[in-house]
């Protein structure tokens, strides 16, 4: 199946499937990754898996709905929550909830990779959520000061070193170099795929880094319920060597959820190593 579009208020949503049949799975990924960096056998292990799986793209990334920038701020600006939304994390969740109207499912499995747009689905649209699993992720209802604590800050150091690109092969690399860093330092670097997808992202849409500031506008937008409302069998999954977030991160977010099951896997980074892929399919709720 090609793309298709979910339309949700202003938002045309770019989505795609893979399967036909089996339960429905839904990708949520967070910030200004494009779905692309779902990779498709990832996906398709799912299929094997039993699920019918849709990813898509969130509104501002790839083949959706952009926005312009608001004047005010900065990323570190929005995180604190003084730059002016354009939208809301419960626009966002929303959006994902489009996604399944448009293929007909009343609920989904819901799968988030480093999303508080995941949290927000389960404690907003709760009817619509069959079961969570979280990766890479921190608890979206924190405070500043508690998120702030979760990150580890040597990495954007890291980012501030990128070389402005000036070609398409340049911001192609810094992609890749993104990605790097984040990746797991107990396992292969996944090169190829990674340069494949980076390729197909800024052919899709080049990256705007002032997407990341207008989606944690909107993550600050709304307070959310406390997590502790969330009621469906949850699964947490973290890295014990993440370069972007501290272990207390999945730790606090599992805590926070009643009968959450977490699991840490050392070696591993902010990304999905396809070793991992196996142990993790196999621990999702159903």
């Amino acid at each position: 199946m090609g793309i298709e579009y979910a339309v949700n208020g202003d938002a045309r949503i770019a989505y795609e499937t893979f399967g036909t049949a089996g339960e429905p799975l839904l990708l949520v990924l967070g910030l200004d990754y494009q779905m692309v960096w779902w990779p498709d056998a990832f996906c398709e292990r799912l299929v094997e898996a039993g699920f019918h799986v849709a990813r898509y793209d969130n509104r501002d990334t790839g083949l959706s709905t952009h926005y312009p920038q608001p004047a005010d701020g900065s990323p570190w600006r929005a995180l604190v929550g003084r730059t002016r939304p354009l939208y809301t994390i419960a626009d966002m969740a929303a959006d994902g909830l489009a996604v399944m109207d448009a293929l007909g499912w009343s609920g989904a499995h819901v799968l988030g990779g480093t999303s508080a747009i995941a949290q927000a689905m389960a404690l907003l649209h709760p009817e619509r959520v069959r079961s969570l699993t979280l990766c890479m992720s921190s608890p979206a209802t924190a405070g500043v000061l508690q998120t702030l604590r979760y990150l580890k800050f040597g990495i954007f150091r890291e980012f501030r070193k990128l070389p402005k690109a000036i070609t398409s092969e340049q911001e192609i690399d810094n992609l890749v170099a993104i990605y790097r860093a984040q990746a797991s330092p107990g396992y292969p670097f996944p090169e190829k795929w990674v340069r494949e997808a980076a390729t197909l992202s800024h052919t899709r849409a080049p990256r705007d880094p002032r997407t990341t500031q207008r989606h944690l506008a909107a993550g600050r937008a709304v307070k959310l319920p406390p997590l502790s409302g969330i009621t469906m069998p949850t699964l947490v999954v973290s890295g014990a060597d993440d370069p972007m977030l501290k272990p207390s991160a999945g730790r606090d977010l599992a805590a926070q959820i009643p009968g959450a099951q977490f699991v840490e896997f050392p070696g591993v980074g902010h990304d999905w190593p396809e070793e991992i892929w196996d142990d993790v399919i196999a621990r999702m709720p159903r």
